[in-house]
């Protein structure tokens, strides 16, 4: 399956947005990936999944590890397709942090996935977490890499589709210049 083919799952199940959102990093945007809209039909995250896992089958990976909210299904479907665990990690007092008696020995190796990559914040988060214990770093994938940017990771992330799309500090932002209604759709603003 090549990358025009996700996009055509991405539009199908109305998982690419436009209009005025602010993202989990706090900047702003004219275009949002909305990953659960995919991922709520077990077919799609299934062979997103595959798809991702495929380019790590030959890495000797022991787990797969996602922020959550948005990374837990995908790293669930790469976990299956690579006959691995997931897990994930999720804020406790703002800290990223292992619960639910999740686990990483030392010297496990763990794939780092997300379902959309923008400024990277959780997923340096995550591996921040990973190195806490000790754990070896595979590599870093996610469905869609948005960052347009630097992200200042360990290794470079792979993904299934990249979006070239514009993100504007909060001051900066065109829309809100235009008076464009915000919508505040990540899942760090959830309540």
């Amino acid at each position: 399956m090549n990358k025009e083919r996700v996009f055509e799952i991405l539009r199908e199940t109305n998982a690419l947005l436009e209009g005025h959102f602010k993202l989990s990093s706090g900047k702003h945007s004219n275009k949002y990936l909305q990953c659960a809209r995919v991922l709520q039909f077990p077919t799609h995250a299934r062979i997103l999944g595959k798809l991702l896992g495929q380019r790590f089958s030959d890495m000797n990976i022991d787990g797969v590890i996602a922020p959550a909210i948005g990374g837990i299904i995908i790293a669930h479907e790469v976990a299956g397709a690579l006959g691995v665990r997931a897990i994930f990690g999720e804020r406790n007092e703002g800290r990223m942090s292992l619960r639910r008696g999740f686990q990483i020995s030392r010297g496990e190796r763990f794939l780092v996935i997300e379902d959309v990559i923008t400024t990277g914040k959780s997923t340096r988060e995550i591996i921040e977490l990973l190195y806490s214990f000790e754990g070896i770093l595979a590599g870093v994938c996610a469905i869609a890499d948005r960052s347009n940017s630097a992200l200042n990771l360990p290794c470079h992330p792979e993904s299934l589709v990249q979006l070239d799309v514009s993100n504007w500090d909060p001051d900066e932002c065109p829309l809100c210049k235009a008076n464009y209604p915000l919508t505040t759709p990540g899942s760090r603003f959830l309540k």
